[in-house]
């Protein structure tokens, strides 16, 4: 959980917040996520993504699209002794991060934004969240 600003440096190098580092690991994958942000799942939680994907039907066009556009960018990232990873220049570029960034704890995963991404997405969210959760759940 949790919300989260840090700065990509030029090589690429991300600082992943402690207490996000004590819930994901120190080994995890980091791979393109939707609505133009990264998804980074601990390894076992990457084990269920990748159950669920291989349980879709091949024959689909948009499950091989969906599944080769999400592991053909998959990465496993190893946090160094600094609390940083490395992101592939494929994903910086998929994400649009340029220089700062938010890192997000959403449930079983953590998600990286661009700094302009993040607060778009969070300007908007904030105006329909009441409706999104009127037809989504029951408090």
């Amino acid at each position: 959980m949790g919300e989260y600003e840090h700065s990509i440096d030029s090589k690429g190098r991300l600082i992943i917040p402690s207490k996000i580092r004590s819930e994901i690991g120190a080994n995890f994958i980091i791979t393109r996520g939707l609505d133009g942000c990264l998804f980074g799942y601990p390894m076992d939680e990457w084990k269920k993504v990748q159950e669920k994907i291989n349980q879709l039907p091949v024959s689909k066009k948009s499950a091989r699209y969906f599944s080769r556009f999400l592991f053909s960018a998959a990465d496993e990232s190893k946090v160094d002794s600094q609390g940083r990873i490395n992101i592939p220049d494929t994903l910086i570029d998929y994400a649009g991060i340029e220089k700062k960034c938010v890192i997000v704890g959403v449930s079983t995963r953590i998600e990286i934004w661009s700094k302009e991404k993040w607060d778009e997405f969070s300007a908007t969210a904030g105006e329909e969240f009441d409706d999104i959760a009127e037809d989504l759940i029951d408090f």
